[in-house]
């Protein structure tokens, strides 16, 4: 075991720390407000190689290992929940899919570009009536000579606005066969029949695209098939595993976030003629912030070493996802109560903390999926199967062009 950080990471965490403090940080409350933010923030992380920080050189990427990935996230959330959900969405779920799954004429058309931020890639599974039951899908893709029809309608979809590229998944077989009948495919936005539109009003993350992907009639190259017809839920799930994995690592940046906040009004604010920090039931509430913290960051990185050795880490990103949700959002809300009345307000950002928080507990398996995941595990009734692909294990290269910058 080694719970050290290289060189490269600790420049890496820097870096991303320094580009949030700079680019996230004076603006986020008026972000937040307004419901939108600054699209050239994703040229800016592309500058610094962070669209595609674990993604090999030769495919157009940083080529660091997943583990950078995940300080990518924690620093991001540390910013605004927004922020680290483009790069979970962008990498996470379409990227490290493309690399598991693609061909190589797939890789080079799309996960290049998309590596070095020049495109942005998104995903679609969820539907107004299917979430966590994926077999409740009605989107389908009927096969007509060298193309797909694809025909529906996803939901919720993080950058529907935004992103170039699309994962989507679709019935390619009858709906009575379930899961053996999904495939997946690459979709492009600039197809005929492809249409997107936000939605507005959302509780939290605010500032970040999310809404709506509709699809009539798009007709879809066979070549644009991810692996092989009917594997799309195997895709799906093994793409949910690198989700799930950046979400737990943003989780463990918004407890950090949600720490600074409070220490940092704990020596501002008095009461009773001494800093609320001395109160003892203040002290329960920062202290269960610091058990959360360290805890969720112990197994986001087994999970995220796993990655790195090409060991498969579903039962354990599971875990880490489930737990530091949990852990964030209960900071969250600590974080809030510490402020008092003033936790009601933009004044400080623990209300924006608030709202944030609850989102990640209810996306990419719900706190009551994984509950069931890890209890199906630990009694034998769940073993996950080889997988026909797996995400390449983690090889050292040069890094160069990343800390050079």
């Amino acid at each position: 075991m080694n719970f050290n950080f290289t060189q490269e990471q600790e420049l890496l965490r820097s870096a991303t720390r320094n580009f949030v403090d700079k680019e996230i940080m004076p603006y986020i409350e008026e972000w937040d407000r307004e419901g939108q933010s600054d699209p050239a923030i994703y040229s800016k992380l592309a500058e610094l190689g962070l669209m595609g920080v674990c993604i090999p050189e030769q495919y157009g990427g940083s080529g660091m290992d997943y583990n950078s990935l995940a300080i990518v996230c924690e620093e991001l959330e540390r910013g605004d929940t927004t922020f680290r959900t483009a790069v979970s969405v962008h990498i996470g779920l379409n990227s490290m899919t493309l690399l598991q799954w693609g061909t190589e004429e797939q890789k080079q058309k799309y996960l290049t570009p998309q590596a070095s931020g020049e495109k942005i890639g998104a995903f679609g599974l969820t539907e107004p009536g299917a979430g966590s039951d994926v077999a409740a899908m009605q989107t389908t893709a009927k096969k007509d000579g060298d193309h797909y029809i694809l025909n529906g309608q996803k939901t919720w979809i993080s950058l529907c606005d935004v992103a170039d590229h699309f994962l989507v998944f679709a019935y390619t077989g009858e709906q009575s066969e379930k899961h053996k009948a999904i495939s997946a495919f690459i979709v492009e936005r600039t197809w005929e029949g492809f249409s997107s539109k936000a939605i507005k009003g959302k509780h939290g993350i605010r500032a970040g695209n999310t809404g709506e992907l509709f699809f009539e009639d798009v007709k879809v190259p066979k070549e644009n098939l991810l692996g092989e017809e009917g594997e799309g839920f195997k895709i799906a799930m093994a793409a949910l595993d690198n989700g799930r994995f950046t979400v737990a690592a943003g989780a463990v940046g918004q407890i950090m976030a949600c720490l600074e906040a409070s220490v940092s009004y704990c020596h501002e604010r008095k009461t009773f003629g001494k800093e609320i920090g001395r109160h003892q039931l203040v002290q329960q509430m920062i202290a269960k912030m610091e058990a959360g913290y360290q805890m969720s960051r112990l197994l986001v990185y087994r999970a995220g070493e796993l990655k790195n050795e090409g060991k498969r880490n579903t039962r354990e990103t599971s875990l880490a996802k489930w737990q530091a949700c949990d852990f964030a959002n209960q900071a969250a809300d600590d974080a809030f109560q510490i402020h008092g009345a003033y936790g009601y307000s933009d004044q400080y950002p623990v209300s924006r903390f608030l709202r944030n928080s609850k989102a990640p507990v209810i996306y990419e398996g719900t706190r009551e999926i994984h509950t069931i995941m890890q209890a199906e595990y630990v009694l034998g009734y769940k073993e996950d199967k080889p997988l026909s692909k797996t995400l390449p294990a983690w090889q050292e290269e040069t890094i160069a062009s990343l800390t050079n910058k």
